[in-house]
């Protein structure tokens, strides 16, 4: 939560701080989308590495490295060098993968199959809580500014590093999950027999190669795509949207505040509460989701400029651009997020108790490829365009993540007859 206050709200502000930037400093030419673009390319490419180095030195230590990265990344805005900021962003980018394949490595081995959804819920909303607290210092920083000077980025940056650097303080307090560890699932099924940095690249590479993952990957795609566009793109369009006053950016923050109010909202519902709301399976909620941010998109269409993700526009959108719309619409982003997130994470600690390192790491790998590709198009894109690619892959994943149990019957029999009998077997029919 501590290190994602920080993280989470730099990202949301990257791009309109990068722009005042660079008309305050002649020879810095950073592009905050190239910058994001830069961690999740790195972020995706090092998750084939995380599981081995988690296996070698642990989840804790792990955790710890990758969190130093993200002060690292948040340091660099006191520099005006472009250098900086893609180094840090090519460093945060190895270091995500070690913070977040451990977490999902920690939280497995230190939950049962009766805590798993629990646990997960209630990562994902203190996680979220992050988006509250940072936004709401940013809101009242940024009130009455067109443009972010020196002065007010050293303060906001100077608040967020100290933050990032209490929660890597608070990341060495967890309990040594070396020697605590439990299995996720009820059975006391053998491990596997071959064990090592070696053997988890190994199990990782056989994972991608698995029917299931295959299908869920699509899912995991949808989710890059959508972290992408949540976390830094909708707040760039909210603050050059200029038809909602000069100090537009000041709404920055609290549609960050928006976006984390859904996530937990999610978290909660579907996670914390997830003994009676997830009675009926993890595919309502994913189809929760989907509605949701369907919805949410077409509000986001009609509501802002096509060209406000870009640069500052007095551009008219459909409709008269309306400040609650877009805070609604950005509460619904969050809410749909926490939807796929938590069931994700519900389905990887379940099925894949005992590979646990190298399913998250596969997650990560697809969800921040997908990610690296959205904000290398959105420096090019308009919104609309945007909002149709998240629509089509939030169709296409949701029914994968859907059918992943009938499909399996389909890839696993031949013949005609054999595959009519095993979609007649199937529960979803």
């Amino acid at each position: 939560m501590l290190v994602f206050t920080a993280f989470q709200t730099c990202g949301m502000i990257q791009n309109i701080v990068i722009s005042s930037m660079k008309d305050q400093y002649v020879n810095y030419n950073g592009n905050g989308y190239i910058s994001l673009a830069i961690v999740y390319t790195a972020f995706a490419l090092s998750n084939w590495l995380a599981p081995s180095i988690i296996c070698a030195i642990g989840p804790k230590i792990s955790m710890l490295i990758g969190g130093a990265t993200y002060s690292l990344f948040i340091a660099n805005f006191f520099f005006h060098e472009t250098w900086c900021l893609y180094v840090a962003s090519c460093l945060i980018g190895f270091g995500a993968s070690l913070f977040w394949a451990g977490q999902g490595n920690f939280l497995t081995i230190n939950s049962d199959s009766d805590t798993m959804s629990r646990n997960s819920g209630v990562f994902w909303a203190l996680l979220q809580c992050s988006l509250l607290f940072g936004n709401i210092f940013v809101y009242f920083k940024f009130q009455g500014k067109s443009e972010i000077d020196e002065h007010t980025r050293f303060i906001v940056f100077g608040v967020l590093l100290g933050i990032s650097i209490i929660g890597l303080v608070m990341l060495c307090c967890l309990r040594s999950s070396e020697t605590e560890s439990v299995n996720v699932t009820n059975n006391t099924g053998t491990a596997s027999e071959s064990s090592g940095a070696i053997a988890e690249f190994n199990k990782a590479v056989s994972l991608f190669k698995t029917k299931k993952m295959i299908l869920l990957a699509i899912t995991f795609l949808y989710t890059g795509f959508e972290l992408s566009f949540f976390s830094g793109v909708y707040g760039t369009g909210i603050g050059f949207t200029k038809r909602f006053g000069s100090d537009a950016v000041k709404y920055v923050g609290i549609s960050g505040i928006c976006i984390g109010a859904g996530e937990i909202a999610g978290g909660a519902l579907f996670g914390i509460l997830g003994k009676k709301t997830n009675k009926y399976g993890r595919d309502p909620v994913i189809l929760l989701g989907y509605l949701f941010h369907m919805i949410t998109f077409f509000g986001i269409y009609i509501n802002l400029p096509s060209k406000a993700t870009l640069h500052e526009t007095m551009q008219p959108a459909i409709i008269n651009s309306s400040v609650t719309l877009a805070m609604v619409c950005a509460f619904g982003l969050g809410f749909g997020d926490a939807c796929y997130n938590t069931q994700i994470y519900s389905i990887l600690g379940s099925i894949y108790s005992d590979d646990s390192a190298p399913a998250f790491a596969l997650f990560k790998f697809f969800q921040s490829i997908a990610a690296a590709i959205a904000f290398f198009y959105s420096s090019a894109l308009e919104l609309p365009y945007q909002l149709f690619i998240m629509a089509v892959f939030g169709t296409i994943g949701t029914f994968t993540f859907c059918i992943k149990d009938c499909a399996m019957c389909l890839f696993d029999l031949s013949g005609e007859f054999k595959v009519l009998i095993s979609w007649c077997k199937c529960k979803y029919l």
